[in-house]
């Protein structure tokens, strides 16, 4: 019986890779600096998995911005737009990965940052690899060699972390028409065949394939791509150990293909999936061990070791314990580092808690436990776990009668506007005055070092609420008159005293609690401190009025009042499992519901309930979409519809592929869509077009996830296309997503250039 884990936090347990990556690119450290704080993070992993007791340690699970992205480098996935930065004399091998991720805009170039989306059904964001018809790959970076050799340096003979080749193929999109992605395997598996022969004549024995699409739907071709490669590798390399993993759901319809692979161990997710270990059992052959992924990586709960047992027991009795492994579910890279930093957390609430470097203490316990252990320490331990998960069953913290009593009484008319949407648009448009391609923002702007020292004075008591307060109105004021300035029709006030989307309702809702240090990665640098909802939810009191109705007092123009909606507050928290997330999303919407309807009161006629994650959540088999979607869009529509048909609902999502869900999408209802398509080049907008979506759509012109500008006239560009498909009077202007992580020169240079845009795009249609 073996321990091991599918990756690790790569961040540091003080997000030490955001704050090197962030000074690399400003220029304020050197490339061996940031090299050496990849390295230092890549040791101290290893060794804490080393000193727990973990088996099998995994290598190129690092990254200094995404693994896929990663896997693009290494196999020659390079656009040619990005091979002149290549060739720049000062630019490193680093310049070119960051140019792909983040767009590159000096040395007389301007290119366009590579395709982001979500990984799976999680918050965590991926570089889209591009594939071209006959395209040709070639073994273009040393990464994963360097860091199997910096393991081997610390002591460990490490398990390489590839992402399998059919897998990699299935995640990139053809950037041509007329071939298939999956026709390139045989041209990339030459390039699989020289990473491991490299990783074999370097003293590798186990190489990780990822391939998590072996728990998706895929067609018979993908199938008979899996059969072909990894017969071709095991033919190639019989002393290599391999091990498939598979996540975020069951094997299901690919069992018999998974089991057939001739490979060394099939690792499965037992926390998204437990029913499915009877099937594997039952079908695995005698050639093959099983990875059991018991401990949850994707949230915060302690694990149960006894129903944790109980599946590795019934392993064992079918397989015996030495065809047997013990790991998380996932890569723990979906987990916040250390929960020793939490020094003020309520200490039941902690006591329930379990973060990535104790995930792996509590994978090592198990195999403890399963081993029959008499250690005293390890039997203490399984006692203090079983009355934790019994306490936190019974605990008066978690459980509120009369929010759940209120959820039970919804009823279908909760959930409906009290006229259809071409009635309210003639209501709105009377009532908002608003002009052809009226121009907004998504709600938030940048915030500067100075916004977010006031608001770590103000948690440290160096500033009075009073003195916070005056700050905080002095730059909403700023954005306004700004934002009048330059002519953007409908105005943000720019959610300064917002520390998350989320976090920042999450701390007025009960039913949450926070984290000090719980950061775990979103994107490149980008990371996130999920809340977590550990009880019933409900809303004390008003949670934005405050500021909308300051920000609407100093403009004779309208303000948006901006929300978070209640799937994507459901999508990224550590939420509750003791109950179904369809219910703790409706306790969420009724919360929002309330506050919406005291915006409207307060003089606030649009009202943004953002839902960038409610295609993030869709179950990752199509047969259990139906089901996602009802309570999904219901839970919006309960949040939504208790306004009068003159206020107008805006709704925002991003980096979504939207064509299988677009009839739902329409039943939201939303008066306004705003979506993310300026990096996929308006084709999302093919989606609406092609449905015929009734309602007005705001299609990003400009990716804010990049710092490039882009100019007024590739805008004008993007408008072009969205008109093409898109009637002239649905149509809105704006970003694709939040200016919060922006810097203001790059926000005030290419909101100029949106209005402009929007302005002569208005003329052009009126002439």
């Amino acid at each position: 019986m073996q321990t091991h884990l599918l990756g690790y936090p790569r961040i540091g347990s003080k997000r030490e890779l955001k704050k090197a990556c962030e000074q690399y690119w400003s220029g304020k450290i050197v490339l061996e600096e940031l090299l050496t704080a990849g390295r230092t993070i890549c040791n101290q992993n290893w060794n804490l998995q080393k000193e727990a007791g973990i088996d099998l340690i995994p290598c190129n699970d690092f990254s200094y911005y995404d693994q896929v992205l990663d896997m693009s480098l290494i196999v020659g996935a390079i656009p040619t737009r990005y091979h002149e930065v290549a060739l720049k004399k000062n630019n490193s091998e680093l310049d070119l990965y960051f140019a792909m991720a983040r767009g590159y805009q000096k040395d007389g170039l301007d290119i366009t940052a590579m395709e982001m989306t979500k990984w799976f059904d999680t918050n965590y964001h991926y570089i889209v690899p591009e594939f071209y018809r006959n395209q040709q790959f070639k073994l273009t970076s040393d990464k994963i060699f360097n860091e199997f050799s910096g393991a081997k340096q610390a002591g460990i003979n490490a398990k390489p972390v590839i992402i399998g080749l059919v897998s990699y193929l299935l995640l990139g999109k053809e950037k041509e028409e007329g071939f298939d992605k999956l026709d390139l395997a045989h041209n990339l598996l030459p390039v699989y065949i020289e990473i491991l022969s490299k990783l074999q004549s370097q003293g590798a024995e186990w190489i990780q394939f990822d391939e998590p699409f072996l728990a998706l739907d895929i067609t018979e071709k993908a199938k008979e791509v899996y059969t072909f490669v990894y017969a071709e590798l095991k033919r190639l390399f019989p002393k290599l150990k391999f091990i498939v993993t598979t996540y975020f759901e069951g094997l299901k319809n690919n069992l018999s293909l998974a089991v057939s692979l001739p490979v060394n161990v099939l690792h499965i997710d037992l926390v998204r999936n437990p029913e499915q270990l009877e099937d594997v059992l039952h079908s695995i052959p005698e050639s093959l061990s099983l990875s059991l992924g018991v401990v949850d990586g994707r949230n915060i709960w302690k694990n149960d070791y006894e129903k944790s047992l109980s599946l590795i027991k019934k392993a064992f009795e079918k397989l015996g314990p030495e065809r047997v492994f013990i790991a998380p579910s996932c890569s723990l890279l979906h987990s916040p580092c250390d929960l020793d930093f939490e020094t003020t957390l309520n200490p039941e609430i902690k006591n329930w808690l379990s973060f990535a470097k104790q995930k792996v203490k509590e994978v090592v316990t198990l195999k403890e436990l399963a081993a029959g252990t008499s250690d005293p320490t390890i039997l203490h331990d399984f006692e203090d776990n079983k009355n934790t998960v019994a306490g936190r069953k019974t605990s008066p913290l978690i459980h509120n009668e009369e929010v759940k009593l209120r959820a039970n009484s919804v009823t279908e008319k909760d959930s409906q506007r009290k006229k259809p949407f071409n009635i309210r648009k003639e209501k709105q448009q009377k009532a908002l005055q608003l002009p052809l391609f009226p121009t907004t923002t998504i709600g938030s702007f940048p915030q500067t070092a100075e916004v977010r020292t006031w608001r770590a004075k103000f948690k440290k008591g160096e500033l009075t609420a009073e003195q916070y307060d005056a700050l905080l109105k002095e730059e909403t004021q700023r954005t306004i008159r700004w934002q009048e300035s330059i002519g953007i029709d409908v105005l943000v006030h720019g959610e300064y005293e917002r520390n998350d989307m989320v976090e920042y309702f999450g701390e007025q809702l009960q039913g949450f609690t926070f984290t000090k240090n719980g950061w775990v990665q979103s994107y490149g640098s980008r990371c996130v401190k999920p809340p977590v909802i550990f009880g019933d939810v409900s809303r004390p009191e008003p949670m934005t009025v405050y500021w909308s109705q300051y920000a609407q007092s100093q403009t004779s123009q309208w303000v948006k009042g901006m929300l978070t909606g209640p799937v994507t507050i459901l999508q990224w928290s550590f939420v509750r499992d003791d109950q179904p997330r369809s219910e703790t999303c409706k306790q969420i919407a009724l919360a929002i519901r309330d506050e919406v309807q005291d915006l409207e009161k307060a003089g606030i006629r649009i009202i943004q309930i953002d839902e960038p994650a409610i295609r993030e959540g869709l179950p990752l088999r199509k047969t259990d979409w139906q089901n996602y979607l009802k309570w999904a869009v219901e839970a919006f529509k309960i949040s939504a519809s208790g306004v009068e048909d003159a206020t107008q609902i805006h709704t925002h999502m991003c980096y979504s592929e939207f064509n299988d869900i677009i009839k739902n999408i329409a039943d939201m209802d939303a008066d306004v869509i705003t979506i993310e398509c300026s990096r996929s080049q308006m084709e999302l907008l093919h989606a609406f077009a092609d449905f015929k979506y009734p309602n007005e759509i705001g299609p990003g012109v400009y990716d804010i996830h990049s710092p490039r500008v882009p100019s007024k006239e590739e805008m004008i560009e993007l408008l072009k296309k969205a008109q093409d498909v898109i009637p002239s009077n649905q149509l809105w202007v704006n970003p694709d997503c939040g200016l919060k992580t922006r810097h203001w020169e790059e926000t005030e240079k290419a909101l100029i250039a949106m209005v402009a845009a929007a302005k002569e795009a208005s003329v052009e249609y009126a002439s």
